[in-house]
């Protein structure tokens, strides 16, 4: 029985979590993940409003009723319409003021300060944007991500995964891939192409490899993630595609914290063996030369590939 009608603002300009916008630079990673609220509204008609380069990730997906790509005509359009519920995981001041403008008895996450002009939190969503303002305080959190985005509609989470509607053309045909590029967003969460080399050289024939390729599209990445086994991976779309695939995983972390990820015991998460104050530093760009995800050592991959595969 459908219960409620629900629109859901989720762009990838702002991490939910996070501080760093970028028009230009989408967050995808954060937009898969933030599908598992999907499961607090299998019963409703949801609309989701998106950017044109994150449709792909939420195509096809059966809790979605309706999908909008963000522009004037979308947003004249909904602030039309009357709905139960929206959630607004942007914490751009303009977007906050549009939801702020849609008819609705219900609202979440985060609003518009007029006097100030700018984000604020509703009630449930102080957590995540205190988190998003202040890295030290994002440091102690102990965490998940998805738990705090549960807690910002006033539910529990419980273990719930991911839900991706596109369904993958390949099969499983290696052993262990190779997912080394990042959002440039985010430059520095790269481990070194170095490492990479060397983590080849140490694998040997023990195992078929494949490396990430030059895709045309998301769904053709999709389907080469779903080819392999397991992916070593920097902390990237390719993780959480790789959860939503229920794939193996091994996940290398530098300036962002490994403590934020549910993998749903599929993963090995690996931080650099370094006793500095500023790791993890929740920075898109490190103000050292040597960057503290290089201090993680092909051999210490190989070890968390054997002990998976």
């Amino acid at each position: 029985m459908i219960n409620q009608k629900v629109l859901i603002v989720k762009l990838g300009y702002i991490e939910t979590i996070g501080n760093e916008s970028g028009i230009d630079n989408i967050s995808l990673g954060d937009i898969i993940r933030t599908t598992i609220i999907l499961h607090l509204f299998k019963n409703d008609r949801v609309t989701w409003l998106v950017t044109e380069e994150g449709l792909p990730l939420l195509a096809g997906n059966p809790y979605i009723g309706r999908i909008f790509i963000y522009n004037l005509t979308t947003i004249l359009q909904l602030q039309s319409e009357r709905f139960d519920v929206v959630v607004n995981l942007e914490k751009m001041p303009g977007i906050c003021a549009f939801t702020d403008r849609v008819t609705a008895w219900r609202r979440y996450g985060f609003r518009f300060d007029a006097e100030r002009g700018t984000a604020q939190a509703y009630e449930r969503a102080y957590e995540a944007l205190a988190n998003s303002v202040d890295p030290e305080l994002r440091k102690k959190t102990n965490k998940h991500w998805v738990e705090i985005l549960f807690e910002m509609l006033g539910a529990k989470y419980n273990g719930e995964n991911y839900i991706l509607g596109y369904k993958p053309k390949t099969e499983e045909k290696y052993d262990v891939g190779f997912n080394i590029k990042v959002g440039r967003k985010w430059p520095d969460k790269a481990w070194s192409l170095e490492n990479w080399k060397k983590l080849e050289e140490i694998i040997g024939n023990r195992h078929s490899i494949s490396w990430q390729e030059s895709l045309d599209n998301i769904y053709g990445y999709i389907d080469w993630i779903n080819s392999c086994r397991l992916l070593v991976t920097n902390d990237s779309l390719g993780l959480h595609l790789a959860i939503a695939l229920k794939k193996k995983i091994v996940a290398l972390f530098g300036p962002t914290s490994q403590k934020e990820i549910t993998f749903f015991g599929l993963g090995i998460a690996l931080k650099p063996p370094l006793n500095l104050d500023c790791i993890p530093c929740f920075m898109p760009k490190c103000k050292y030369p040597d960057l503290c995800i290089d201090a993680i050592t092909p051999e210490m991959v190989y070890k968390a590939i054997n002990s998976l595969l």
